[in-house]
């Protein structure tokens, strides 16, 4: 049976493709779990990608990963920057987490270069745009061979 690995995307990342294209590009979210999910299968791995614009709902979704998902893939969005939360829920997860961010955010605004998630991931892919979540699956399936 495959591993699961949980993708989980935070506010706005639903406006993907619509939301300053300039910065985020033109693909749809849809599109990248599309690309996400071939990858996995390529890889012997299946995806369970969510989206919310909530904070509890992630944490939620967090917490349910623990003891199911072999690996978190989380592109927290402006939480990153705010959510101890998350931070939390992310330290009671045993598996490798990446945390993706589309944008370069220390070429962004002073307040994006700090990021909560960072404390707690295992690697940071940022800047890469969406292809940025395709190396987080790639280091998620290197992590689980080691």
């Amino acid at each position: 049976m495959p591993k699961l690995v949980t993708l989980l995307n935070g506010p706005n990342l639903n406006l993907l493709g619509l939301r300053q294209p300039e910065i985020y590009g033109r693909e749809t979210l849809d599109d990248v779990v599309a690309r996400v999910a071939d990858l996995a299968e390529e890889l012997g791995l299946t995806v369970r990608a969510l989206q919310s614009n909530h904070e509890g709902q992630l944490v939620d979704w967090i917490q349910e990963a623990r003891g199911k998902s072999a690996g978190i893939i989380l592109n927290p969005g402006a939480y990153s920057h705010t959510s101890v939360a998350i931070l939390d829920a992310l330290n009671t997860y045993d598996g490798p987490v990446i945390e993706v961010h589309i944008s370069n955010i220390h070429k962004r605004e002073a307040f994006r270069h700090h990021s909560y998630v960072s404390a707690r991931a295992d690697g940071v892919i940022a800047g890469c745009g969406t292809e940025g979540y395709l190396l987080a699956l790639r280091r998620i399936a290197s992590l689980l061979k080691a």
